[in-house]
């Protein structure tokens, strides 16, 4: 266990803040290749961590996994390559078109391509396509699926031919096609999956653009060109090598070196800044907003954290304003939102944000506001600890940011730091006052990925030990909601009671993904999520 009494050393830092932040994320900088993309060639990529727990992507939900075996893997649908950060734009990958929903939005009736071939050179058919898809919506006993819970819309789903798959819904949503378009949802072989469920943990076998050619434990993984490939004239490279290295000192390295061409996980801008002042015009840097915010959530079960005035004090303590264009400096956090990914549709805008606790733009009245709650509550001066992650980036910043803001309203908090099993420990035993939390999420779906706040009945991975039926219920108005002006209104609803009436979580500033790469690596464009855009068919080396 690691104590950390003071934060004096991170708060220097946070006093010279930039121009506060809007709500609305930057762009991603441009990635359109100059020339006509080249063939040949092997692409070096770093992934930090030491090696995928399994290769099944229907089984995990670690980016280890994901940017190893993606590149070997279809999909029956995913988002748009050349516009990964929208939150609308899907395109086909194995069917022919995107479908219009009939049946008042219950029925998805999807082609499936001609000619295409798994790796052994048998024929890809909807029978695959649809087996795959049952076994991540409802897997047979015995068999994880990660995402089961994103599908409890789904009835069921057939192949009627071997050129068609439909998804039959119990109810229309608009929830469901991002949720069709997870990178994760890899389809495998009808007759592998009968055989052996497991089979796909020890083994690789799809249809993508690359195949299988080697996996050293703890070293690489590596793939060539698949020249039965369905998309003609790619991928445009021979081959990759992904090396596992969980060390940030390793990859910055391998990269000033031209070891390796990228990371695709994300840098802290000092790492990103060391890289670009070094190599210069060799270097390329990408950015954009994250789909995933570190929360701060407080046990209700643990007193004086029972009492909703003393959470709302906690929220209202926090100059996000201010907080966010600082942390932004040195940490991997960058704009101010709400529970929902900022940018898009559903989200909050600055001024609807500015109604909320923590987001108030008079930070002074805000605080004055704080402390009469704390009063009124018997609470001053209270002394609590912070339960957080051995994880620097940014765990450690964010949590070093809010004790130091807390100590503006006479709170008294130190910080107890633990690894990442024992801090999951403490989570679900609910051994805590309040810890830093998180939900990160893959394609950006605003009514799948606010369900992290709902109570841990109903979603697993909320920690904060309280049971609530109202917040069940708004919740389940905005899911159910095809409207979309009116499911955004179903949201602010949902949002205004988790940050204000009840006070259940507060969100910091959410992530930011900054990639710097060799400029010789075109054909790729960085998305909110790194999970996104790693199949790697349109990657080419200009050199």
């Amino acid at each position: 266990m690691i104590r950390i009494l003071s934060t004096s050393f991170i708060a220097l830092a946070l006093f010279a803040a930039a121009p506060v932040l809007a709500a609305d994320p930057p762009k991603p900088a441009s990635t359109k290749a100059v020339g006509a993309p080249k063939h040949g060639g092997t692409l070096t990529y770093m992934i930090p961590a030491n090696a995928p727990p399994t290769f099944d992507g229907h089984r995990e939900t670690t980016f280890a996994t994901l940017q190893s075996v993606a590149p070997f893997y279809s999909n029956l649908i995913r988002p748009n390559p050349d516009n990964p950060s929208s939150t609308t734009d899907f395109v086909c990958d194995l069917c022919t078109e995107m479908p219009e929903p009939t049946d008042g939005g219950k029925t998805w009736t999807f082609k499936i391509r001609d000619g295409v071939k798994f790796h052994d050179g048998s024929p890809l058919t909807a029978a695959d396509v649809a087996a795959s898809w049952q076994y991540i919506v409802s897997p047979p006993e015995g068999i994880t699926s990660a995402r089961e819970g994103h599908f409890l819309m789904v009835d069921k789903v057939e192949a009627p031919d071997k050129n068609t798959v439909v998804f039959k819904l119990k109810f229309p949503t608009t929830a469901f096609l991002p949720a069709l378009a997870d990178p994760f949802a890899f389809i495998y072989k009808k007759e592998t999956l009968e055989k052996d469920p497991h089979w796909y943990e020890k083994n690789i076998m799809g249809s993508g653009p690359f195949k299988f050619a080697g996996f050293e434990t703890g070293q690489s993984i590596k793939g060539e060109r698949n020249p039965d490939y369905y998309r003609q004239g790619l991928p445009y490279l021979d081959g990759f090598v992904a090396v596992y290295a969980p060390k940030q000192a390793t990859r910055v390295d391998a990269i000033r070196s031209d070891r390796a061409a990228a990371e695709f996980r994300g840098m802290p801008p000092s790492a990103a800044a060391e890289l670009k002042k070094e190599g210069g015009d060799k270097i390329t840097i990408q950015e954009s907003d994250w789909n995933c915010a570190n929360l701060i959530t407080a046990n209700h079960q643990k007193k004086p954290f029972d009492d909703v005035r003393v959470r709302r004090a906690l929220a209202l303590a926090l100059d996000q304003w201010k907080g966010a264009p600082a942390l932004a400096k040195i940490a991997t956090v960058h704009t101010v939102g709400g529970i929902v990914f900022p940018g898009s549709p559903l989200a909050a805008t600055k001024e609807e944000l500015q109604k909320l606790p923590g987001y108030w733009p008079d930070i002074d009245k805000a605080r004055a506001e704080a402390k009469h709650l704390l009063k009124e509550a018997g609470a001053e001066g209270l002394k609590f600890e912070l339960l957080n992650r051995n994880v620097d980036q940014p765990y450690k910043y964010v949590a070093a940011w809010v004790i130091d803001e807390w100590r503006k309203i006479g709170l008294n908090v130190t910080q107890k730091v633990l690894p990442t099993g024992p801090f999951y420990e403490g989570l679900r035993s609910g051994n805590f006052d309040v810890t830093v939390d998180f939900n990160c999420q893959g394609v950006v779906n605003p009514p799948l990925d606010t369900a992290k706040y709902l109570p841990e009945s109903v979603y697993t991975e909320n920690y904060g030990q309280y049971e609530d039926p109202k917040s069940i219920e708004l919740y389940n108005k905005m899911l159910h909601e095809p409207d979309p002006q009116k499911q955004r209104e179903a949201m602010r609803e949902f949002e205004t009671y988790t940050l204000d009436t009840a006070a259940h979580e507060i969100v910091t500033p959410w992530w930011y993904r900054i990639i710097p790469h060799q400029s010789y690596m075109k054909g790729w464009t960085i998305s909110p999520s790194h999970y996104i855009n790693q199949t790697l068919e349109t990657v080419w080396l200009d050199k």
